[in-house]
């Protein structure tokens, strides 16, 4: 995982990682990209646990270095796809968001392969960004359609994986994708947004609750 986060003019970045396990499958990067863009990866290995770490750290190495061939994501996951395929283990696969940011300007184009879509919060309103395809690893020659988008001043992007919406309490109810939307109604940004999703989390699974799932977070302000 970074060390360090982008320090972007005018942006705020936050990102939060918890492993179900002592290693786990999820990861999230930064990249750095020609004329001043950021790459942003996030991903889910399936399963949990050593396993999963290996084939996370395979992964990430990958889309780096694909990233340092290519400016489109799509591009970038259909190659890292091809690559995963021959290796991948058996009943294992990999959901991952590939994102190209303009610091500038705001603009984003993203390419997802089966992975949760990010959330966009501008005012009162709140978005998806809607781009699909299938899971890395499963099948060689899938080509990844992109989605573009501007990022307005004072919106929140929020990149996760299924370890928040999937948690459940005692009685076996999903956290779910409405207490979600819920959560990020409220007007907070980076860190503190962070802490009040994962505050929120806690509260609705119980102070004994075993985690079941890495979680992952990324947000964009």
């Amino acid at each position: 995982l970074p060390r360090h986060l982008p320090q972007l003019p005018q942006w705020q970045i936050a990102a939060f990682y918890g492993p179900a396990r002592a290693v786990g499958g999820d990861f999230y990067d930064f990249v750095e990209m020609p004329d001043g863009r950021i790459g942003i990866a996030v991903g889910d290995v399936t399963d949990k646990g050593v396993p999963a770490a290996l084939v996370m750290a395979r992964t990430h190495s990958i889309l780096r270095a694909e990233a340092s061939r290519s400016n489109d994501p799509g591009e970038i996951l259909s190659r890292a796809n091809d690559l995963l395929v021959p290796e991948m283990p058996a009943k294992m696969f990999v959901t991952c968001l590939f994102a190209v940011l303009d610091p500038p300007t705001g603009r984003i184009v993203i390419a997802n392969a089966g992975h949760n879509l990010p959330f966009v919060r501008t005012g009162d309103e709140l978005t998806e960004l809607r781009a699909t395809g299938m899971p890395l690893g499963l099948m060689a020659g899938i080509r990844y359609e992109e989605v573009e988008g501007v990022i307005a001043p004072d919106s929140n992007v929020l990149l996760y994986s299924d370890g928040l919406i999937e948690a459940h309490d005692r009685s076996r109810e999903m956290f779910g994708f409405g207490r979600l939307r819920d959560a990020l109604r409220i007007d907070d940004a980076g860190s503190e947004l962070l802490d009040r999703l994962l505050e929120t989390l806690n509260a609705f699974t119980g102070p004994d609750h075993e985690q079941e799932d890495d979680i992952t977070l990324v947000t964009l302000h």
